[in-house]
Formats: structure tokens, C-alpha cells, sequence
């Protein structure tokens, strides 16, 4: 059983687009792949299990639904079974979570338990690497302690080299073993002038979740 952490330099980066399109294509590869989303913000109902925010359905039921057309381990789960926590605040989970409940045994107990239903376990953060689970505790801390391999994703847009780099040295200054892709959809026709330049230059090499010829299975989870 392997463990996949996907994160990003921040929110609304693509973390989610990145689990899907990953979740099919290591399905579609023979994997039997599961999903977690350990903590949700922003739920504003639950209806049978069924988790939904202002804008309509929840990462979490997104991400369970496309699992449960390939892997049938996970097809009597509702989406609140694949998270640890909910709230309702979107906001980060220390903020969201005004009761201080939660508990990172919690956490990595949830995902012990999804683990056994599949051979990869997809694990979506919230945020970026430093967003709070509690006071003391950190996304990037989560990753580091379920030893898991971390994709990083980050965006194509104007400023994002910064928020690149910044969030690799914090991979490597934890020791964590992790990949990293571009998310091509802010500012998309300006990318190959403003940043592809530099990430040519600078890094021996880098894929964009759009690239369809990378071998993932070996990139990825080697």
C-alpha cells in the first residue's frame, strides 16, 4: 500500500482537478486506488452522509464518486466517510475548527482505515504546505509524518515561481520525498513567455498535469 499526498503553494491551485485526473489514470492503469480527504472546510449541509458547499458538491464527494467507478471497496462509503473532519467556516482547519476538536490521531487513524481498501491511497490536503491543522501542526507536518510521497502542485500564473520555490525548499527542508507539476489554467497564454523561460532553465526538468506523456506510475510513486 502506498500513500500519495497531493498538495499546493495555496488554495485554489487545483489540488482536487490534480487527485481526479490522477484517481483515472492510475485506475485506468491497473492500480486499485482510494481516496481521503482528511479535513473539509466550507460545508455548509450534510444530507445522508453527503457533503455539500455554497458552491455545490464538496471535494470530498467528488473525489469519492470518481474512486467508486473503479474501485469497489469504496462503493458503500459516503463522502463523510472518507474525511476526518468537517466544518463550516471556509477557512483553514485551526480556524474553522472553533470548538478545538481536532485530534491528528484522528487523522491518521481515518486514513489507516481507508488505506486497507486499496493498494494507493490519494490523500488531498487543504491549502498549501503551511496551512494550520491546529496551533502547532502544519499540512506539511501531516505529510512528514505518514511518510507518504508528495505532489505539489502549483499554478501558471504571474508570481508563481515565487510561491514554487518557496514551497519546494519546504519539501526538501523536511526531508520529504515529493514531485511537483504545473497547473496550467491562470494566466495560460502568458505562461511560456513569463514562467516556462525560468522553470526551463533552473529545473532539469518539470511536467504540467496536462501533459499526458509522463509516465506517472514511475515519476510519481517510485
Amino acid at each position: 500500500m502506498k500513500l500519495l499526498f497531493i498538495t499546493a503553494t495555496n488554495t485554489n491551485i487545483g489540488k482536487t482537478f490534480a487527485s481526479l485526473s490522477l484517481i483515472e489514470h492510475f485506475s485506468k492503469q491497473g492500480l486499485t486506488v482510494g481516496v481521503c480527504k482528511p479535513i473539509e472546510t466550507g460545508i455548509t449541509e450534510i444530507v445522508d452522509g453527503e457533503l455539500r458547499v455554497e458552491s455545490g458538491l464538496a471535494d470530498a464527494t467528488k473525489l469519492l464518486r470518481k474512486v467508486q467507478e473503479y474501485n469497489e471497496n469504496f462503493k458503500a462509503l459516503k463522502p463523510i466517510d472518507i474525511t476526518a473532519y468537517t466544518f463550516s467556516l471556509p477557512a483553514s482547519p485551526f480556524s474553522a475548527d472553533i470548538n478545538r476538536t481536532i485530534q491528528i490521531e484522528n487523522i491518521k487513524s481515518k486514513i489507516k482505515q481507508l488505506s486497507k481498501l486499496c493498494d494507493l491511497l490519494i490523500i488531498e490536503g487543504a491549502g498549501g504546505l503551511m496551512v494550520p491543522i491546529t496551533k502547532d501542526y502544519m499540512m506539511i507536518d501531516l505529510a512528514k509524518d505518514l511518510n507518504a510521497k508528495t505532489l505539489l502542485v502549483t499554478p501558471s500564473k504571474l508570481g508563481c515561481i515565487n510561491d514554487t520555490l518557496l514551497s519546494i525548499e519546504a519539501l526538501k527542508n523536511r526531508g520529504i520525498s515529493f514531485d511537483w507539476c504545473v497547473n496550467l489554467f491562470e494566466d495560460r497564454d502568458e505562461f511560456e513567455e513569463v514562467t516556462k523561460p525560468f522553470y526551463d532553465a533552473y529545473f532539469n526538468e518539470w511536467w504540467s498535469l496536462e501533459d499526458k506523456g509522463v509516465d506517472l506510475i514511475n515519476k510519481i510513486l517510485s
